[in-house]
Formats: C-alpha cells, structure tokens, sequence
C-alpha cells in the first residue's frame, strides 16, 4: 500500500445507529467510572485527572499510529476521553471553584475555538476528513474538549437548573431526538447535525451517571460505581463482539 492509499485510509468508525448507542454507553461510563477513581477511591479530581490524562495521551497516540481501523482501539479512546472529562471537569468546576455555569462556558469556548482552528487549518470538520495525523489530532483534541464540556453541562442542568437527573436526562434526549428528526427531514450540514449530537450525547450519559451512581436522597440510584461502570464495559464489549464494525468512508 502506497504512502497517498494509507493516507485516504479513515480510522474512526462509520456513523450509525450502533455508533450513538455505544457513544452514550461510552460517555456514561465515563462518568460512573471517573466517580469511581477520584470518590469511590478517594484519590481526588486532580490526581484521577493525572490518570486518565496519561492513558488519553498514550491512547491517542496507539491511535495515530495504526495503519488501519480498530475498533477497540478506538472506543477505548473515547472512553479515556470520557473519563478524562468527567475528572477535569469536577476538578474545574468543584476544585477550583469556578462553578458549573462558568465551567461549561468556559469549556464552549475552547471547543468552539478547536473547531474553529481545525476548519481554519484543514477546510472541513467533517468525520470523512479524518485520514491523517493532523486531522485525527484536530480530532482528539476536539472531542476531549467536548467530553469535558458535557460534564460540566450535565451538572449544571441537573444540580443548578434544578431539574435533577431524570429531568435533565429527558432534556438532553429531546435535544438528541431533534437533532435525529433534522437529520431525517431537513438539508441541515450533517457535519453541524454530527457535532451538535455528538456533544449532546455525552451530557446526557453524564447525567444518567450520575442518576445510577448518586445517593437516593440526591435523586439516584445509590449504585455501586463499580458494579455500573462493569455492566457498562460488559454491554460496550458485547457490541463489539457481536456487531460488524466499518470505518467511515469519504463522501468526496
């Protein structure tokens, strides 16, 4: 295979219907699992975030560097951006005390500014644009700054806004619904239709997290972290076992 074949060659995965139902299985996991690191073993938000950092980074890079699509390779990406968002975020918001409102705006920021200088850079944001290192970089970067947001996001819509778990929970998945109805019925870029339910998704799987995981006297379920987090990994695993997995193909 020459060096303009492997360049063409996507690693990220064909966006469908299995894509957002693991997507949200991920960014719940992400949750219930960051939980578990940095409260249920009570190393804190900083020192969990140190963790998952390092397993992003070296994860990211095991990413770049392969010559074809994984998927477990790259769900175990998303998930370490997952869990990473979750620590950083409680680390931000709780920590130091900057709150869920500014944290969220904080982190819309810096998303909206990666995307911004991914375009600026590489002329799409496209998912079928990802075909080389630059863009998977653009790539990564991104979706951290968008898993992180949804923490921070889902917090404030259920702590702040007061609506709780199942309230926010509903929100985010008549948003979702929306998006899935704007894809259907209307001529919406799909490239703004995939980001804006890529960044609805894990707010949700955050809030229904914490709906598993929280004391019953603070609207959850009182789960065991550890328990939620493997039946998570367990269901994530059985759909890579049992469903064909493509990668993404160019539509130009």
């Amino acid at each position: 295979m020459n060096t303009a074949t492997e360049q063409r060659v996507s690693k990220v995965p064909e966006i469908t219907l299995l894509f957002w139902v693991i997507k949200i299985a991920a960014t719940t996991l992400g949750e219930t699992g960051g939980d578990a690191v940095s409260m249920s073993m009570n190393l804190g938000y900083l020192v969990a975030t140190g963790i998952f950092a390092a397993i992003f980074v070296v994860a990211v890079a095991a990413q770049i560097v392969a010559r074809r699509f994984h998927p477990l390779l790259y769900w175990s990406t998303i998930i370490a951006t997952t869990m990473v968002g979750t620590t950083a975020a409680d680390f931000a918001t709780r920590s130091l005390h900057i709150g869920y409102a500014g944290g969220s705006l904080l982190l819309f920021a810096l998303l909206i500014a990666s995307l911004f200088a991914w375009h600026r850079t590489m002329g799409s944001v496209s998912v079928d644009s990802v075909v080389s290192a630059k863009v998977e970089m653009f790539y990564w970067v991104t979706i951290m700054f968008s898993q992180t947001l949804g923490t921070a996001l889902g917090d404030w819509t259920a702590d702040t806004a007061g609506l709780g778990y199942r309230g926010a929970a509903i929100i985010f998945g008549a948003l979702l619904a929306l998006v899935a109805a704007a894809y259907q019925w209307t001529r919406i870029s799909r490239t703004q239709l995939f980001w804006a339910a890529f960044i609805l998704t894990r707010p949700l799987g955050a809030v229904v997290g914490d709906y598993l995981d929280k004391p019953i006297s603070a609207g959850g379920l009182a789960l065991s972290r550890y328990s939620a987090s493997a039946a998570l990994l367990a269901f994530i695993a059985a759909c890579l076992v049992f469903f064909r997995h493509r990668p993404a193909t160019r539509s130009h």
